[in-house]
């Protein structure tokens, strides 16, 4: 049944492939951005890979190619006004939520960024329930959260919820979080937001946690280079699989952090697409939160790496690891096992990471090589600064 389908940061490398998935799909669609994004690119020197079009401009080639439209509004999330009077306007059955600063490096550069992440993210959100609750109290509201939310704790990691016996007596919380940056600290205050207006003003809404995203390109942004989704490599935006196809591309080792340990979920950009649709074909309940795991592979850093070298070396390419510090504060030594049936018991038919899919990325990435900035790698991220030596501590003079 074709529903109405508002999707908020709609011109970011998740929000514009799915709004195209689900306007193909027959679904009458808008998408709403305020391009934050190409600021913040602008700000750090970096852009995406491959060249990306305006989306006004995506939009027209959209309409050309599939002979559907997108509509497109702009403003700010943490714009009370705009968001209720955009809300009630459209009346969307179907709410799919990307439009918050998505980066964890970008949260920890300093204090400005720390602080916009959490204002733009939170206050953007809550400015979302708020509206759906006075203007659209039907609407089902899909947020992407990430598997971040709960770091690596010695337990197994349920999707959502946790059980706990304690003294004779059971109930039920939302999985204790340990989130590892302010950005997944962000996230982790949106979930308990959401948790809230669904329990106290009957909202209906499905959070994703979302894993490690990969791949360039969905069904739809393969149809034509005008509709191309933006692909980082850089330390701040990219991912690490990201990075190590391009360093494969141009022969710079890979650059592995620290020993390689840390384990993540990971999932193909097309399987995204096809979670968020079956989100919205199978909606929650009014007062319901459903929380699924969105993933459908766990790898270490270390094994992505060898997986890039085995496909870049079955092209012929000579590739060499390298090990270099980690600038995150992270336990690479760690236990992860993380639940993710839920999406797969709704029909989710996972697409897995082999060698072919390696090779069909350092294929598009080679093609673009004219465009690769090296310098980008590596921006100095700290999540702990570098302190200055003790002599020196104590030689400052003392404050009267």
């Amino acid at each position: 049944m074709a529903q109405r389908v508002l999707i908020l940061g709609g011109d970011g490398y998740l929000g514009w492939p799915t709004a195209m998935a689900f306007s193909r799909a027959g679904h009458r669609v808008a998408v709403v951005d305020n391009f934050a994004k190409r600021q913040w690119e602008l700000e750090l020197g970096v852009r995406p890979l491959f060249p990306i079009s305006t989306l006004h401009e995506r939009a027209r080639a959209w309409r050309e190619v599939s002979e559907r439209e997108i509509e497109v509004a702009i403003g700010d999330l943490c714009d009370y006004g705009f968001v209720e009077s955009l809300i009630d306007q459209f009346r969307p059955d179907t709410i799919i939520h990307y439009g918050q600063q998505p980066s964890a490096p970008y949260s920890m550069i300093d204090v400005r960024r720390a602080t916009y992440t959490q204002r733009n993210n939170i206050v953007g959100n809550l400015n979302v329930l708020f509206a759906i609750r006075d203007k659209s109290p039907e609407s089902h509201l899909i947020k992407l959260g990430t598997m971040g939310e709960y770091g690596t704790p010695n337990i197994d990691i349920e999707e959502g919820y946790l059980t706990v016996d304690h003294n004779g007596r059971s109930h039920t919380f939302l999985y204790p979080k340990t989130p590892g940056s302010l950005y997944h600290l962000s996230k982790v205050h949106d979930s308990h937001n959401i948790h809230f207006a669904t329990r106290i003003w009957d909202l209906r809404a499905t959070e994703l946690n979302q894993g490690v995203v990969y791949g360039v390109e969905t069904d739809e942004s393969a149809l034509d280079p005008r509709l191309a989704t933006s692909f980082h490599y850089d330390e701040v935006f990219g991912t690490a699989l990201n990075r190590f196809c391009v360093q494969a591309v141009i022969g710079h080792p890979l650059t592995v952090y620290g020993k390689g340990g840390q384990t993540r979920g990971y999932l193909n950009i097309r399987d995204t697409m096809a979670c968020v649709q079956l989100a919205a074909a199978n909606p929650a309940e009014p007062g319901e939160l459903r929380i699924y795991n969105q993933f459908t592979e766990q790898f270490t850093v270390l094994e992505l790496a060898e997986r890039v070298k085995a496909a870049a070396e079955h092209m012929g390419w000579s590739v060499e690891l390298s090990h270099a510090e980690n600038p995150r504060k992270e336990s690479e030594e760690h236990y992860y096992n993380a639940k993710h049936s839920k999406l797969i018991d709704l029909g989710l038919q996972p697409r897995l990471l082999n060698e072919e899919l390696i090779d069909t990325m350092l294929a598009k990435i080679r093609d673009h090589a004219s465009r690769i900035d090296p310098s980008v790698l590596v921006q100095h991220v700290r999540w702990v600064p570098e302190r200055a030596p003790a002599a020196k501590r104590a030689a400052a003079p003392a404050r009267t």
